[in-house]
């Protein structure tokens, strides 16, 4: 037997995740001793090992909890499936690490589809064609949607590689974009200006709660309530678009790293701010 702490030494999962996980039923102990103490054998292992594959592929906890409560649900046949995802995975990171090493070494290749933007423009571009009306109606000419396209063809590769990150493929990205663009030309702006002053307060509130304390531990349920508020605020006034499924991570990862994040929320809310919204970002996301 093993204690939870050995389990966290082992797998790299903190001990307040693996309670997290008991707490809401996804991972639990196989016996508690007479003092309270989580113990955890071979077998509890490999249902761990389980759920630490589910979420290398980006699953939710409560969609790795559904799949593992499933009375049909198969390990080997799940291990078989894990590894193919995962495999495709790891192709397309090869990918990107043999042009950042050809990059490294001098040399200037874009020309691979992880960041081949073809398809992207081809979108707009048969928007153009087919939606002339809806187009005048939203941007006033067809020379505002002109200059749109040409900017954004002149940042075609900063697009990319974030596109990449946030959505996954160019395609996830062409796909967000085409019902987007689409739900735009038909009703307009996801939010008017009347709605933006609201939203800007509203967020800036939240914020400031969510940094009030800056010596908190990003962990407890104060700081974790204070950031699902934000979240969910965010998401609320998103109105349904798809902002990728790295969306989150991504915004952790920028708050963390960002120079520009750093300098403006650290200006904001106090010196290690930015890193501390990350921090609590990424927390509240382990735990969901």
């Amino acid at each position: 037997m093993m204690t939870v702490k050995q389990v966290s030494t082992l797998t790299g999962v903190s001990v307040r995740t693996l309670q997290f996980y008991d707490e809401i039923g996804l991972f639990q102990p196989t016996e508690m001793t007479e003092a309270g103490y989580r113990l955890y054998d071979e077998h509890a292992l490999e249902v761990l090992q389980q759920i630490l594959f589910f979420k290398e592929l980006d699953f939710t906890l409560k969609e790795i909890k559904a799949i593992m409560e499933n009375p049909q649900f198969n390990k080997a046949a799940a291990f078989k499936k894990q590894r193919e995802l995962i495999q495709l995975k790891r192709d397309r990171l090869n990918g990107m690490l043999e042009l950042l090493d050809k990059l490294i070494h001098g040399e200037m290749c874009m020309d691979f589809k992880e960041f081949d933007m073809s398809e992207y423009f081809q979108a707009l571009s048969e928007f153009k064609a087919t939606h002339t009306d809806e187009i005048i109606k939203q941007l006033g000419s067809m020379e505002q949607f002109d200059e749109m396209l040409s900017a954004l063809q002149s940042h075609e590769d900063e697009i990319a590689s974030q596109a990449v990150r946030q959505y996954g493929s160019i395609e996830n990205y062409t796909k967000a974009m085409k019902e987007g663009f689409q739900k735009y030309l038909s009703e307009g702006p996801a939010v008017t200006e009347i709605e933006v002053n609201g939203i800007m307060e509203q967020t800036e509130l939240l914020t400031k709660r969510l940094t009030a304390d800056l010596s908190r531990d990003t962990a407890s349920p104060e700081v974790q309530e204070a950031v699902s508020n934000l979240i969910e605020f965010c998401e609320e006034t998103n109105k349904g678009i798809d902002m990728g499924e790295n969306y989150w991570p991504f915004t952790a990862e920028s708050y963390q790293s960002n120079p520009i994040y750093i300098e403006v929320n650290d200006r904001k809310y106090g010196v290690g701010a930015s890193k501390f919204i990350g921090n609590a970002i990424k927390e509240y996301l382990d735990r969901r």
